[in-house]
């Protein structure tokens, strides 16, 4: 983990994340504890508290980065972290209720290093279990008022867009690389940017603040899902808790794909001729070695960086307090930078 500069008074960010959990998933569990039986046993398994028989695991439920950004916002304007804690819960549920369905729809069958939810309690329970968590998560934020339930229903309606993008993308043979940003916007930078915007909302933030803490959450998650994207191709597997060359497994059309399929390169094209049909394993690492070769894999990194530099430039504009800029500065570095 990256320690940020001791001049400022800041932590850590592992300190940071600890801090955050320590503050955020006691009112997650109490607000669990309210679902019915049923879909509670899902979800705790799900988020690493319980095995499948119901009995408390060590299992990781994640880093829990959205959260602490809900948190961090809310002390970078000025606001008590503690009045922020229903909103950061709430985008954690609705997070998680992304997840239980992402992986039904994907097929996946480990997340964490766990079997996923649905391959221990079938399909239509874990779908059921994600509805559940995110009826939770508008139920946590209904104190903090119609604003705040609409900024995070906005958010919600354009990561479900931008899934049905993603998989839509996955029939067809030709996808534009703008065509993929706007969907990672949707699919995952939406949410990120509603954290951000949350924290700074539920303690009185309004107006050009708000949007500045918005940008720096917009810029960040559309850095961390290309970052995602890259890991889902070289993430190792021991690291990452998924199987190696998993999104070209399904033959994703994930940004660094999308941009060596339109790259125009021998290499791009050779990979279009493998993408027109299943992959079979001993094909993969070439698949992999043509999204490289025809650039993707460094234009993702190069996205990433131009893009936390966008959410820094935004984070700066915002005038937030030295050691909440250093915090929120390494932990933005650590989502882009990071190995899983």
């Amino acid at each position: 983990m990256t320690t940020v500069d001791a001049r400022t008074g800041a932590r850590s960010v592992a300190e940071v994340l600890d801090w955050s959990r320590s503050r955020w998933e006691p009112a997650m569990r109490a607000a669990v504890d309210r679902l019915p039986v049923s879909m509670r046993r899902i979800a705790g398994y799900h988020l690493g508290w319980w095995d499948e028989t119901g009995t408390p695991t060590t299992a990781s439920g994640g880093k829990a980065l959205r959260p602490a950004l809900v948190l961090l916002c809310a002390e970078a304007c000025g606001g008590d972290p503690e009045d922020a804690i229903p909103a950061a819960v709430a985008v954690e549920l609705a997070h998680n209720f992304s997840l239980l369905h992402d992986d039904v729809m994907d097929g996946d069958r480990t997340r964490r290093h766990r079997p996923t939810a649905w391959t221990v309690f079938g399909t239509g329970q874990a779908v059921l279990a994600g509805d559940s968590l995110l009826a939770l998560a508008f139920d946590v934020l209904s104190p903090d008022g119609p604003a705040a339930a609409r900024l995070l229903s906005t958010a919600v309606l354009d990561l479900l867009h931008g899934q049905h993008e993603d998989l839509a993308f996955e029939q067809r043979t030709n996808v534009e690389v703008a065509e993929c940003v706007r969907m990672a916007r949707g699919k995952t930078a939406a949410l990120l940017s509603a954290a951000c915007t949350l924290g700074v909302l539920v303690v009185g933030g309004r107006g050009e603040h708000v949007e500045r803490f918005g940008r720096f959450g917009r810029s960040l998650g559309l850095a961390f899902q290309h970052v995602d994207d890259l890991l889902g191709i070289w993430g190792d597997p021991a690291v990452t808790g998924k199987p190696v060359y998993s999104d070209l497994r399904s033959r994703k059309k994930s940004l660094p794909v999308v941009a060596a399929l339109t790259s125009g390169t021998s290499a791009g094209q050779e990979l279009a001729m493998l993408y027109r049909q299943p992959l079979p394993d001993d094909r993969l690492a070439k698949a992999a070695a043509l999204v490289d070769e025809a650039g993707g894999r460094s234009w993702s990194h190069t996205q990433a960086d131009e893009l936390l530099t966008d959410a820094l430039t935004a984070l700066t504009a915002a005038n937030p307090a030295p050691r909440a800029t250093a915090e929120l500065t390494a932990l933005a570095e650590l989502i882009t930078r990071r190995d899983h």
